[in-house]
C-alpha cells in the first residue's frame, strides 16, 4: 500500500510563482506512472515532450489549460513570472499544441472582442445589414449570424486587430489526463490550490500504487462520451439527436449508472419540450429508478393507462424495487385501476404526522428561522439542522467504515469521500465495517467515539459531515437527547440508500433535556411555509419516523398580515 500522508504533501508551495506548473507536472507524472497502459502514442508523446520545453512555455500552456475555453487573446496572456508572451508561445506553436492563427466563428469572435471592437471590426457588415452602430452586442450577434456563417481568421475579420487570438489544441488531451487522475471531471486543478491554502483538507487513506479509477481505455472513452453528450444537452441541443448518439450500455456498472442518468436527463428535457415519444424511449432505456417513475407518469398523462398499469404491476414484485419507486407505484396503481374500471388494490393509508399550525410575522431569515425563534426557549432550544445532524452523527460514528481503504475506493489524495459511494455494492463491500460501528450504539461506546472523531477529524472533507453546521453544543445536546435506538434506525435507513436518503430530513430539531424519563427528549420539525408542500423524499422520511415511533411534527406557517 502506498500512503499519501496529506494532500498538502503533493501540492507545490504558493510561494513558488510556478506552483501551478509543479502541480500540473505532478499530475502528468502520476498518470504516466499509474495509467501508462491507457495512453495512446500522442498522449505518451505529450507526457515525454512537456518537461523538455522551456519553463516559460510550459507555464503558459498550464495557464491556458487552467482557464475557461480554448481561445485566448494574446494580450490577456500576460503573467509576470512568464514574461515575454510571444517568446513563450513560439515553442508551443512549434509543437502543435497551440494554433497561432485559428479560424474563428462569429460566436467565438463575439466572445473574444468587446463591443467597441466589434463595432470597429464589423462596421461594414453592420452597415450592410442596416443596423444601428449603437446596437447592443446581443442584437448585433443575432442579426449578423445568418449573414456570416463561416469561420474566418482574426486578420480576415479585423485586419487592424491590435493583438492575436490563439487556440489551445491540447485541452481535450489535458481533460483526459485530469479525468484519469481524479476519476471525474467535477474536480479540477483548483484542488491543489485549495489544499495548499488549507481551505480543503482530506482524510488520509492508504491505497495501492496501482490504484486507479479506470481499468481500460474504453472506460475512459465511455466516460468522456457521456460527459460531452451531457454538455451538449446543457448547451441546448436537441434531445432526440443526442439520444441517438448515446453509446451502448457498458459492462462497467458505474459507467452504466452514468449512462442511465444521462438518459434520464435527456428524457426530462424531451418531456419539457413536448417530445413525448423521445422522452418515453429515453426513460425506458435508462431502466429503473427515477426514469421508470417518470415513464409511468408520462404514460398515464398520455392516456396509455393499460400499458402503464402493466408496467407498474410487473415492477411491483421486484425485490430490488426502491423506496421512491414503491411510493410512486402505491399512488399510481389505484389511479390506473380506477381509470380502467378494475378493482382497487388493497393499500395502507399514508401516516399523518403530528401537525403544528402557526401564524407568524415574516422574518428576513426565512420561515425556518421564524419557527425556530418562536418555538425555542432556554429549556427547549431549537436548531436548524435539515440534512446535517443525523447524517453528521452517522458520518462521525461510521468514519472508519466510510473511509475503509478498499480497492477502487481511493486512488488520489483529493477524495471528498469514497469513489464508490453511489454504487450498488457500496454498503455490501463494507457491511462488516458498518456492523462494527453500529454495534457501539448497543453498548454506549458511540458517544465517546463520536466526540473523539469530531475533535480528531475536524474540517476533513466527508460526504456526510458538514462541519459548519455541527457545532459542539449541538453535538452534545444530540448525544444527550437522541436515543441510541432511534439513531440506529436512522443510520440503517441511510445505509439502505446512502445517496438518496441523505436528503429529505426535517428542517429543525428541538431538544427537551429536562423532560421526564418517559417523555421524548427531542422532536424533529419539518417546516412548510405558505404554498409549500411536502416533497416525496420528505414523506418517505416521515413515514419511516412514524413506523419507528420517532417524534416528528410538520409545522405549517401562515404569515400575519399587517
Amino acid at each position: 500500500m502506498n500512503s499519501i500522508t496529506s494532500a498538502a504533501r503533493v501540492t507545490a508551495s504558493l510561494d513558488d510563482p510556478f506552483y501551478y506548473l509543479a502541480n500540473f507536472q505532478f499530475v502528468l507524472d502520476w498518470v504516466g506512472e499509474r495509467h501508462g497502459d491507457l495512453l495512446n502514442d500522442a498522449e505518451r508523446a505529450f507526457l515525454d515532450a512537456f518537461p523538455r520545453l522551456p519553463r516559460a512555455s510550459r507555464a503558459l500552456l498550464v495557464r491556458m489549460v487552467m482557464r475557461k475555453g480554448e481561445h485566448f487573446r494574446t494580450s490577456r496572456l500576460a503573467y509576470p513570472e512568464i514574461g515575454d508572451t510571444a517568446g513563450a508561445l513560439a515553442p508551443l506553436v512549434a509543437a502543435g499544441w497551440v494554433d497561432a492563427d485559428p479560424p474563428l466563428s462569429l460566436d467565438e469572435l463575439f466572445r473574444q472582442l468587446r463591443l467597441p471592437e466589434l463595432r470597429q471590426a464589423l462596421a461594414g457588415e453592420i452597415a450592410a445589414a442596416g443596423l444601428s452602430a449603437g446596437s447592443a452586442k446581443a442584437a448585433l450577434q443575432a442579426a449578423l449570424a445568418p449573414r456570416l456563417p463561416r469561420p474566418r481568421r482574426l486578420v480576415d475579420w479585423w485586419p487592424e486587430a491590435p493583438d492575436a487570438v490563439v487556440r489551445l489544441e491540447v485541452m481535450a488531451l489535458c481533460d483526459r489526463l485530469r479525468l484519469m487522475f481524479f476519476g471525474n471531471l467535477r474536480q479540477d486543478w483548483a484542488e491543489f490550490v485549495l489544499a495548499e491554502l488549507g481551505l480543503q483538507r482530506f482524510e488520509t487513506v492508504p491505497f495501492a500504487a496501482d490504484a486507479r479509477a479506470f481499468l481500460c481505455r474504453d472506460e475512459v472513452d465511455a466516460y468522456l462520451a457521456l460527459h460531452r453528450l451531457r454538455e451538449r444537452l446543457d448547451d441546448g441541443e436537441c434531445p432526440l439527436a443526442l439520444a441517438a448518439e448515446v453509446p451502448e450500455r457498458p459492462d462497467n456498472p458505474w459507467l452504466a449508472a452514468r449512462r442511465a442518468r444521462l438518459l434520464w436527463h435527456l428524457g426530462r428535457e424531451a418531456e419539457r419540450r413536448g417530445e413525448e415519444a423521445t422522452a418515453l424511449g429515453c426513460y425506458a432505456e435508462a431502466g429503473v429508478g427515477e426514469a421508470r417513475i417518470r415513464r409511468w407518469r408520462l404514460l398515464e398523462r398520455r392516456g396509455e393507462h393499460a400499458l402503464a398499469l402493466q408496467l407498474v404491476e410487473a415492477a411491483e414484485g421486484e425485490d430490488a424495487l426502491g423506496e421512491p419507486e414503491a411510493q410512486a407505484l402505491a399512488r399510481l396503481r389505484p389511479r390506473l385501476c380506477r381509470k380502467l374500471g378494475r378493482p382497487l388494490p388493497p393499500g395502507a393509508p399514508e401516516p399523518r404526522p403530528a401537525r403544528l399550525d402557526l401564524r407568524l410575522a415574516p422574518e428576513p431569515g426565512g420561515v425556518e428561522r421564524a419557527v425556530a425563534e418562536h418555538l425555542g426557549r432556554d429549556a427547549a432550544p431549537v436548531h436548524y439542522v435539515e440534512n446535517t445532524l443525523i447524517t453528521g452523527l452517522f458520518g462521525l460514528l461510521c468514519w472508519e467504515a466510510i473511509f475503509a481503504p478498499l480497492p477502487g475506493a481511493f486512488f488520489h489524495p483529493f477524495h471528498n469521500g469514497p469513489a464508490d459511494l453511489g454504487r450498488e455494492d457500496f454498503v455490501a463491500r463494507r457491511r462488516a465495517h458498518f456492523d462494527a460501528c453500529l454495534a457501539e450504539l448497543d453498548d454506549g461506546r458511540y458517544r465517546d467515539t463520536i466526540r473523539a472523531r469530531w475533535q480528531a477529524k475536524q474540517g476533513l472533507a466527508s460526504p456526510f459531515v458538514h462541519w459548519e453546521a455541527l457545532s459542539e453544543p449541538l453535538l452534545e445536546q444530540a448525544l444527550a437527547c437522541l436515543p441510541a435506538a432511534h439513531l440506529r434506525a436512522c443510520f440503517e435507513r441511510l445505509l439502505a440508500d446512502p445517496r438518496a436518503n441523505r436528503a429529505g430530513l426535517p428542517d429543525l430539531i428541538q431538544f427537551f433535556p429536562l423532560a421526564g424519563p418517559d417523555a421524548p427528549r427531542y422532536r424533529l420539525i419539518e417546516v412548510k411555509g405558505p404554498g409549500d408542500r411536502l416533497q416525496d423524499n420528505q414523506r418517505r422520511w416521515l413515514a419511516f419516523f412514524h413506523a419507528h415511533d420517532i417524534p416528528v411534527a410538520v409545522c405549517h406557517v401562515a404569515w400575519e398580515t399587517p
